[in-house]
């Protein structure tokens, strides 16, 4: 253009700029995902833990209509749950404890203002848990436990030595769209923390899972329990990095066939209650987690702002073969 820089010359530059800034992104996520590549799965097994009891909570929020699988997968484990402690779950609960005496409902009303309401909710079951038990294991009112999955887990936390052992649990989608959508989605976490399948220590590179994790509780309640994330929206990302931060080991494995979760209703409930999962913003958020977020984008989400930039539309219709040729002829004529 007349008396300023050609258009094309700046849709070329931004193009450049976006490209490297991609390859720097894709060469971290790539270094993190080989890093993270040979990870191990928590393995079935059937075997008895002497000693060791579980207390299970299970927050319910508004999920009353998905409680039922989860509650009758909870009466089938084994005699290491001592307890089955479901906070505000109404009349389904009282019904199922008459089947299970280790089923007892607890109200947690009224949620303080200063609170997140699941995370008021653990705290409550966790100040009336059995003082006999030496584990937690929280539960959301979606997911469909196997009965195997807490003699599973005790086998894997004996191995392992963890205080939290947080479980990537198999997603069950409602339908074509949510199926499109959802590994979308997951694969953010894939690529800024990496492949699941490892216990550490390093603050960022803790993963976690609210719906399904077991935690040691003697090192649980010497940090203050679950009021540590009071104020939290991604109450297990806190958690895991507070044990973190205090230098004990979190772990994040898959399951295998022991532990799935049927989360959302459609794609439409999905894309509305992502977005807390997308940043996992807590109280431990700086730096590094704009970082991993602009690696993500980069990585995952950049083509389709290079496919607009690309195809002309930055700078309206682009030039045919043509007018390309006829333009480069005027300006090597210096005709502008």
């Amino acid at each position: 253009r007349p008396g300023g820089r050609p258009v094309g010359s700046m849709r070329n530059a931004l193009l450049l700029l976006f490209t490297l800034a991609q390859i720097a992104a894709g060469l971290r996520v790539t270094i993190r995902l080989v890093r993270t590549a040979r990870g191990t799965r928590i393995q079935r097994s059937v075997t008895p833990s002497p000693g060791e009891l579980v207390t299970v909570i299970v927050p319910v929020l508004d999920e009353r209509q998905r409680l039922t699988p989860c509650l009758e997968g909870l009466m089938a484990q084994p005699a290491e749950v001592q307890e089955i402690l479901v906070v505000d779950g109404g009349s389904l609960v009282r019904a199922a404890a008459e089947c299970d005496a280790r089923i007892r409902l607890l109200d947690a009303a009224p949620i303080p203002a200063d609170w997140n309401g699941k995370a008021h909710g653990l705290q409550t079951g966790l100040l009336q848990a059995d003082p006999r038990t030496t584990w937690i294991l929280t539960i959301d009112a979606d997911v469909r436990p196997q009965p195997d999955l807490v003699r599973s887990l005790l086998a894997h936390v004996r191995r392992s030595g963890v205080a939290l052992q947080g479980v990537a649990t198999r997603q069950v989608v409602a339908g074509a769209a949510d199926a499109l959508l959802h590994p979308a989605l997951l694969t953010t976490l894939v690529y800024r923390h990496g492949i699941p399948g490892h216990n550490t220590t390093r603050l960022h590179d803790v993963q976690a899972n609210g719906q399904c994790s077991l935690f040691r509780r003697e090192p649980l309640e010497r940090l203050g329990g679950f009021a540590v994330a009071r104020d939290s929206r991604c109450e297990d990302v806190t958690m895991a990095r507070t044990l973190a931060r205090a230098g004990h080991p979190v772990g994040f494995h898959e399951a295998g066939g022991l532990v799935e979760t049927a989360m959302y209703g459609d794609w439409h409930d999905m894309w509305r209650n992502w977005p807390r999962s997308l940043t996992l913003r807590d109280r431990y958020w700086g730096p590094d987690g704009w970082l991993r977020l602009a690696e993500v984008t980069l990585a995952q989400g950049l083509p389709l702002a290079v496919l607009v930039i690309g195809s002309g539309a930055f700078s309206g219709r682009p030039h045919s073969p043509a007018e390309e040729f006829v333009l480069g002829e005027h300006q090597a004529r210096g005709e502008g």
